[in-house]
């Protein structure tokens, strides 16, 4: 089978696909995954073919950095909204593109970005399967990621939530989707959103993949068959691939060390984080190594009890640490609790305080800290917890046993083989 994956977004909303881009291939498939220009050489150096799609990732998230560093947009709904309209003349080629790199595939599979490319599935006829990362579906159970988690006010407000970030991620590309889907793909106008629309002429819901793992966030009650959680889509270090040999040196002249780092956003106060790291670890005596990503990081002078690194795979790294201070990604953290650490949380916006209060919720980290309320003394005090509350970090052992049991992408593609065997979407 052909299949096409098309992820959209920074180098962690890109690897889970890799790895089941890899799943798929191993399976016996013919994988092409279609991704920004600046993944080229990490999705060929995986043996997957690659095609390019427009938009270069690490500008949108410094945009996104400058905007949540202001503080005014605190929320994922207002800030959806400014990035809707600073990118929509990039929708334009990312729509092109999802056609261009679907010819001749025989199944799609789109990350949440990528979402409009459902419709390149209805035209040619063949299996669309919604893969995402964090719950994006309407529930009675929680709210919809981006709502602060310190609301709670019932089943009706939940889906309320749902149903109005579905609008705000629908409502303003909608025109310039349906004209697309007119005018290139020769389709009526679309009433919903692809696998969120109740009101599909079908009646039959979209497939989707949740790859994260039910012991993380159990799948609500009121969710269909149509929507599976298959596990994390783990994607382990290459064989060839080697510690730099500070970083092994490091690690083996003391105590375990406690794993600082942002991912990919790029923070626009850098050399602040790097101040309060390093003071938060003077404080508790603990040695760190700081994870740049594709920010600033741990440039600069360092002690000789903390070193900064680049890019180390976190399957290798978080094993290895006391503790793990991270930004609530959804592959972060995935990969942090895969660790079998606490985690101390510090979200900045879009889904990563949902993730930061799941960890919180399931009693494997201290409460999250804001970025914008981070102090050493703060990032100490958690740190200090961490690392002595000997319940957490029991409960943090065990669920990261019972996460590394677990086989996501041989779930998934059990999945999509299913899929592609019912034609889903004909």
């Amino acid at each position: 089978m052909r299949v096409t994956i098309i992820a959209v977004g920074s180098r962690g909303d890109v690897q889970p696909y890799v790895a089941l881009g890899l799943g798929l291939v191993a399976a016996g498939h013919a994988v092409t995954l279609a991704t920004h220009e600046t993944f080229r050489d990490f999705v060929t150096s995986h043996g997957l073919h690659f095609a390019p799609m427009a938009g270069d990732p690490r500008a949108v998230l410094a945009l996104a950095d400058r905007w949540l560093a202001t503080g005014r947009n605190r929320h994922a709904l207002p800030i959806a909204r400014e990035m809707f309209r600073a990118l929509r003349p990039m929708l334009a080629a990312l729509l092109a593109d999802f056609w261009r790199v679907s010819q001749g595939s025989e199944l799609l599979i789109y990350s949440p970005v990528a979402t409009p490319a459902w419709s390149v599935a209805e035209r040619l006829g063949i299996p669309g399967v919604a893969a995402y990362l964090q719950p994006l579906h309407r529930t009675r159970h929680f709210p919809a990621v981006g709502v602060p988690g310190s609301v709670r006010l019932g089943g009706a407000f939940n889906l309320a939530t749902h149903i109005l970030t579905q609008q705000f991620a629908w409502r303003p590309i909608r025109r310039q989707v349906n004209t697309w889907r007119r005018d290139s793909l020769s389709l009526p106008p679309a009433v919903g959103y692809g696998p969120f629309a109740r009101d599909r002429p079908t009646g039959a819901a979209l497939p989707t993949l949740y790859a994260y793992s039910p012991l993380v966030v159990p799948k609500p009650p009121d969710w269909g068959p149509a929507i599976q959680l298959t596990g994390y889509w783990v994607l382990g270090p290459s064989q060839d691939w080697r510690p730099p040999t500070a970083l092994e040196a490091f690690l083996g002249a003391g105590s375990p060390p406690i794993s600082i780092g942002f991912g990919s956003m790029t923070p626009s106060n850098a050399g602040r984080l790097t101040a309060i790291a390093l003071e938060a670890l003077a404080a508790t005596g603990e040695r760190g190594v700081l994870l740049g990503g594709w920010g600033a990081l741990g440039e600069g002078a360092l002690p000789a009890s903390v070193i900064a690194v680049r890019d180390v795979p976190h399957e290798w790294l978080f094993p290895r640490m006391r503790a793990i201070v991270h930004h609530g990604g959804a592959g972060t953290t995935g990969a942090a609790l895969r660790g079998g650490v606490p985690s101390i949380v510090v979200p900045v916006g879009f889904d990563q305080p949902f993730w930061a209060g799941r960890v919180h919720a399931l009693g494997v980290g201290p409460r999250p800290i804001s970025r914008r309320r981070l102090t050493a003394e703060r990032l100490a005090e958690a740190i200090r917890q961490a690392v002595r509350d000997d319940a957490m970090r029991s409960r943090a052992a065990r669920l990261g046993l019972a996460l590394r049991a677990e086989r996501g992408v041989d779930v998934a593609v059990a999945e999509i083989e299913a899929i592609a065997r019912r034609g889903a979407n004909r």
